[in-house]
């Protein structure tokens, strides 16, 4: 994987956070941490939409949905959303 650096300004109050943050929770530097929080935002964000996308289909079956249907169905929705977000 190809790293790019980029430039990030911070506050010097915000900074300390981060500083206090890996000093204290094992993080090898502020590299590292923010990498962490970038990558779970990420995640956040695409369960957001992926929930907002299921809510979507609430109800939309014209027919009666078995608890076995419902089951197959969110097997195969997550299995999708897994590839999606790999």
């Amino acid at each position: 994987m190809v790293t790019e650096m980029i430039t990030l300004k911070l506050e010097d109050v915000f900074l300390r956070d981060i500083d206090a943050i890996v000093s204290n929770s094992g993080y090898q530097n502020r590299t590292e941490f923010i990498r962490n929080a970038l990558r779970e935002k990420i995640e956040e964000v695409r369960l957001k939409d992926a929930m907002i996308a299921l809510s979507k289909l609430r109800g939309s079956s014209k027919g009666k949905t078995t608890e076995k249907d419902l089951e197959k169905i969110r097997e195969l929705a997550f299995n999708k959303l897994n590839k999606k977000t790999k």
